[in-house]
């Protein structure tokens, strides 16, 4: 019994003794947590646990903000959580988000989540035209933010329409022009593909750099009137104070940079800015509430102070966190080389088992031809066999057929022998017989011109025989002489005799006249190279920035409806036209990485 009073007892003082909690929602930009919260925390004591649960550490940018009556506020660290204006419904919502913007974003932001933050704040505050972006560079950050959440850029992965989910251009620089959503995709995806080996943190940290030169970057609004009441804006960043006219946000009237500011302070709505040169006159204005003069003189104490701590030494933390960020930055380029290597021979392993299974595939496909082939020809030798069969049958009835016809053909033969023989003979006897009469003709025909003179000459020698005689009549009727003795004519020489020895023929049929042509041609082509006037140079891949910007910007500038320009358009194209944009920062007027111009937006 005694016992079980004191355990009773023991376990009401343990409830006693529970503090209190009450239930916290932060919001961080892609994130929500909950916190169970003891009663008495101050502001501190939330924030450090958001940012340990966070790992930030980089903790002088950011703060937690929450809404009263549409007003902007934010959380007080020596403040009692529950004591601010805040809803007593649970959970209670606080916004993790940036308070405080860096000059120079690459050199003031040392950890991946605190530039992770970053970057999707001052996306959400383009895309959601917080922030003025021209339409060419809001193209260009779009790519970036595709590299931040895609990777490098592959054809086989990212294929048209890959982006049409994606929000990703201000739907002000969408409506400008008569452009589809396809249209928008294949530029951004055109400057995509070239950002091929940047990481995330990369990505986003070029997209930052981008962004921290727009106008309206970092600047913090707020309504006032002048001691005329003339209605005008203060805008506040991380370089001072700015005047602008209501209707343009871009270009300040007058600006008071953080190191000319001596005093800045506000009783009730009045606002008071004391310049350090005492002959400037001090400025004031009233604004509509007192809680936004409080917010304003927390915003300015708290840019003055990062002003002034830019322009220091780091701290040893400061240090420390930059050279663990280096360390980690340079094991993460070891890491990023050793998986692209790796990546690399994953890739050329998968190319070579493709490749392997291509020729496998092909040498199975080439097997099954070749076994198919195989069928075909043992079908195709079977009937081969068969006709063989019967066509070796064939060929030894043509065989003896042959033989016959062969011993037919030597006795034809050899009667076609003895025949050509005796036609030859007789040809030659024949041919002898026409050459002995032809000789015998031309004989008698010489025999008979013979005969001819003979008788010519008989006749001759008869006409003197007479007169002889004659002569000799009347030489006897005178004295008489010796008696003489005729001379009988010569006799034409005997008619020599002819033998004829008759031979055969024969007659060679060549061609004599024949000509042979010959041609030989030779030619040469020998390909005259003659040097170039002057080498163009190399254009490097990735251009300068702004002629890119300007490629784009005179591309679309047709298919822009004018009518559909706002105030912000306007007054930028004329600042543009005039060359007068203000920039607040000079990263973007170096060049960057890996060959890109610098642009000033």
């Amino acid at each position: 019994m005694a016992g079980a009073i004191a355990s009773r007892m023991s376990f009401s003082s343990l409830k006693r003794k529970q503090p209190k909690t009450f239930t916290v929602r932060i919001v961080t930009m892609d994130a929500e947590m909950e916190f169970n919260c003891e009663m008495k925390w101050k502001g501190k004591d939330l924030f450090d646990l958001v940012c340990r649960t966070l790992g930030l550490r980089e903790t002088w940018f950011f703060g937690l903000q929450y809404t009263i009556k549409d007003t902007v506020a934010w959380l007080k660290m020596d403040k009692k959580v529950l004591d601010h204006d805040v809803s007593k419904e649970e959970p209670v919502t606080f916004h993790f988000l940036a308070k405080f913007y860096p000059e120079n974003a690459e050199e003031e932001l040392v950890q991946e989540i605190t530039q992770h933050l970053f970057f999707l704040q001052v996306k959400k505050q383009i895309l959601d035209e917080k922030i003025y972006c021209p339409p060419e560079a809001s193209v260009l950050l779009a790519s970036y933010a595709v590299q931040a959440k895609y990777g490098d850029y592959d054809p086989s992965v990212h294929k048209r329409g890959f982006l049409a989910q994606e929000e990703l251009l201000p739907k002000r620089v969408i409506n400008l022009y008569q452009m589809t959503p396809e249209m928008w995709e294949e530029r951004i995806t055109a400057w995509y593909a070239e950002h091929r080996g940047r990481a995330r943190d990369e990505a986003e940290m070029e997209y930052l750099k981008i962004a921290q030169d727009l106008e309206m970057y970092g600047v913090n609004y707020f309504a006032i009137r002048n001691k005329k009441g003339t209605e005008l804006l203060l805008g506040v960043d991380a370089l001072g104070l700015h005047i602008y006219d209501p209707e343009n946000r871009l270009t300040p009237k007058i600006s008071f940079p953080w190191n000319e500011i001596r005093n800045i302070s506000y009783s009730d709505k009045e606002f008071t800015i004391k310049p350090l040169d005492k002959k400037i006159d001090v400025f004031k204005f009233n604004s509509s509430k007192l809680r936004v003069n409080k917010l304003i003189l927390q915003l300015c104490i708290g840019n003055h102070d990062l002003f002034m701590r830019r322009r220091k030494a780091d701290s040893l933390e400061v240090q420390q966190m930059k050279a663990q960020a280096r360390e980690e930055k340079a094991r993460k380029q070891m890491e990023r080389q050793r998986l692209a290597r790796e990546k690399q021979m994953r890739e050329e392993a998968e190319r070579t088992r493709d490749e392997l299974e291509r020729r496998l595939l092909q040498m199975k496909e080439e097997a099954t031809m070749a076994n198919e082939a195989l069928m075909r020809s043992e079908e195709t030798a079977d009937l081969l066999a068969e006709k063989a069969q019967i066509t070796e049958e064939e060929a030894k009835l043509l065989a003896q057929k042959a033989a016959e016809a062969e011993q037919e053909m030597q006795r034809i033969k050899a009667t076609a022998i003895r025949t050509e023989e005796e036609k030859r003979l007789m040809e030659q006897k024949v041919l002898e017989a026409e050459v002995l009469a032809l000789k015998m003709a031309e004989e008698s025909e010489r025999r008979a011109k013979e005969a001819d003179q003979l008788k010519q000459d008989l006749q001759e020698a008869r006409e003197a025989e007479r007169r002889a005689k004659q002569k000799l009549l009347e030489i006897t009727t005178k004295p008489t002489y010796p008696p003489m003795n005729p001379i009988p004519a010569p006799l034409p020489p005997d008619i020599p005799s002819f033998s004829l020895i008759g031979d055969s023929l024969s007659f060679d049929f060549k061609d004599t006249d024949m000509k042979r042509l010959s041609m030989e041609i030779e030619k040469e082509n020998r390909d005259a190279r003659c040097p170039l006037a002057g080498r163009v140079e190399y254009m490097e891949k990735s251009k300068h920035l702004q002629e890119q910007l300007n490629e784009l910007k005179t591309e679309i500038e047709a298919l822009k409806l004018k009518e559909r320009e706002t105030a912000l358009d306007i007054l930028h194209n004329e600042n543009s036209d005039r060359g007068g944009t203000s920039s607040k920062h000079n990263t973007i007027k170096k060049p960057q990485a890996q060959g890109r111009r610098p642009i000033c937006i």
